[in-house]
């Protein structure tokens, strides 16, 4: 029996955002997520610094959430955090202080997979936007993960593909870093994309059997393409950076939707639901939308907020587990590696 007005505290600190959340059941009534801009200046994020900032951010952070949701620490009915899989200093510090907190105030503690809530964070109540259905597939894409999910039900989850090397992320910031684009690429080549011919530059597709995905490979041809063609015009890059870009895009989107296209021809199933920091990406949108028209498929995109680390899709999983008295042990340990 559903119970009302369950407040669930959602804390997210996996890599270098720290986030705090307050869910009144599937409703979020607050969702505040501290950056840290100083990883822009080594062109990738510093555990060691990230998990500094952990430390200074956390508890500004989950005050001004629960300020936000206009309630306070004695009403909350449990405290999610993320266990993993992440940066191990920064996992610690969310892990300590949502046991600290949940000990102190006598309530449910509930430990989190870092990718189930990038994939329940579709059930988050939110208006004009329908939940998937069961079964569905879930494509995690962010700058640390690739997947492919099977979703049977809330926790009956089963990978059926994954990248065997870089995650697409990684692959958008590196290939910015040798097109000299600041940290993260992503976004700006996603903007610049958008201005190019997706078609000047072919870049090859990796050949990965299955549902797997690969992508040092296209990294590693890009650079090269980019060395040569430098080579012969110093200035090739600043003469047709949005092209590059484009065509940059337009690969790694043929790659998802290739893998997408098999996983539905296998499996039957045609709901798909993304989610991780590159389904915020305009061109990856795109081909889905394009995909219900094209293929009849059922797509479903998270609202921006959602995309990034941040503790809502934490409290939404939590509520989730608390409907089921799913409670964690005080001595659950943070872990960098966790499967689905």
């Amino acid at each position: 029996m559903k119970k009302e007005n369950i407040y669930i505290l959602g804390i997210e600190s996996s890599c270098d955002d720290t986030s705090a959340a307050v869910l009144c059941n599937d409703k979020v009534l607050s969702n505040v997520v501290a950056g840290q801009d100083i990883h822009a200046e080594y062109g990738g994020v510093v555990p060691e610094l990230a998990s500094r900032a952990h430390q200074q951010n956390i508890v500004p952070v989950v005050d001004q959430a629960l300020k936000k949701a206009g309630i306070t620490k004695g009403q909350l009915s449990a405290v999610a955090f993320t266990r993993g899989p992440g940066l191990m200093g920064s996992l610690l510090v969310g892990t300590s202080f949502a046991k600290s907190l949940a000990y102190g105030l006598n309530i449910p503690l509930i430990d989190v997979n870092h990718m189930q809530g990038h994939i329940l964070a579709h059930f988050i109540a939110e208006e004009n936007y329908a939940k998937p259905q069961f079964p569905f597939l879930a494509i995690t894409i962010s700058g640390g993960h690739t997947q492919i999910v099977k979703v049977s039900n809330y926790f009956d989850m089963e990978v059926l593909g994954e990248t065997i090397d870089d995650a697409i992320g990684e692959a958008y910031d590196k290939s910015g870093k040798v097109l000299g684009l600041g940290y993260p690429a992503g976004p700006e080549i996603d903007r610049r994309a958008q201005l190019g011919n997706p078609k000047a530059y072919k870049f090859t597709k990796p050949k990965v059997k299955g549902l797997n995905f690969s992508f040092s490979g296209l990294k590693t041809s890009i650079l090269y393409f980019v060395q040569r063609e430098v080579k012969a015009n110093p200035n090739f890059i600043e003469e047709n950076l949005n092209d590059i870009c484009a065509s940059i895009q337009y690969t790694v989107i043929g790659i998802v939707m290739d893998k997408l296209k098999l996983a539905v021809k296998q499996t039957g199933i045609s709901r798909i639901a993304i989610g991780g920091g590159v389904s915020a990406n305009s061109g990856i949108r795109n081909a889905l939308q394009e995909a219900k028209q094209k293929f009849g498929w059922t797509p479903y995109l998270p609202k921006l907020e959602y995309t990034t680390d941040n503790a809502a899709m934490i409290a939404i999983v939590g509520y989730l587990k608390y409907l089921e008295n799913d409670f964690s042990d005080f001595d659950v340990m943070a872990t960098s590696r966790l499967k689905i």
